[in-house]
């Protein structure tokens, strides 16, 4: 009786197969977790998030973290010629907050321009007029806010526009930051308001507040 052994090659093909399937499923979790990470939609994992910085400020004044020690609040990054996202937001959190103040809570409010070239304290200081008293606007070179925002792991670009004019992808994240500094959790872009005032009012009392949102 004659045995007929197979190549070795075809031998190891499922296993090469296998192995290639692995790299591909690898690198797309890989890719979901930093696509996810960039626009601000982290993983359950607590992750190292914010830094320290002293930045020009709407309201006439030079602002630092370090004015912050001990309090929570909230940072998010955009400009003023943004179109949807930012008045959206920031509309969103002067709601949030106009709600909270009815029960005696409030928390500053960060809105740091991506955009210092044109987003100046003045600039910033008109545009910031149209919402709450809390949010305040922080404007500084271009070196300190890409320093910031690389700190707090955001995703900006320029996107070239006509007649030399230009706009900016970014992060539509906003920050939640504990008392100590530490980065606490995030409210999505269009999170609805009944999770982004329970989000907030767990910030301001010191209770772990839930990373990651719902909403795009």
């Amino acid at each position: 009786m004659t045995t007929t052994s197979q190549p070795i090659g075809r031998r190891r093909l499922p296993l090469l197969l296998l192995l290639i399937a692995l790299a591909i499923a690898g690198a797309i979790a890989l890719s979901v977790y930093v696509s996810n990470f960039l626009l601000g939609r982290e993983p359950s994992v607590r992750t190292s998030v914010g830094g320290p910085f002293r930045l020009a400020s709407s309201k006439g004044e030079v602002l630092s973290s370090d004015d912050l020690k001990g309090k929570p609040f909230a940072i998010f990054f955009g400009f003023t010629h943004c179109p949807d996202v930012c008045p959206t937001t920031l509309w969103d959190m002067s709601q949030s907050l106009e709600r909270l103040r009815t029960g005696g809570l409030g928390l500053p409010v960060l809105f740091v321009s991506l955009d210092p070239e044109r987003d100046t304290p003045q600039v910033l200081a008109s545009y910031i007029d149209a919402f709450d008293t809390q949010i305040v606007g922080l404007s500084g070179t271009s070196e300190e806010i890409a320093r910031l925002a690389r700190a707090y792991r955001v995703y900006w670009k320029r996107v070239p526009g006509k007649d030399g004019d230009y706009t900016l992808d970014h992060t539509a994240t906003v920050y939640l930051m504990d008392a100590r500094g530490q980065f606490a959790g995030t409210i999505g872009y269009g999170e609805d308001a009944s999770s982004r005032d329970a989000k907030l009012r767990r910030l301001i009392a010191g209770e772990p507040s839930a990373v990651g949102h719902s909403g795009s």
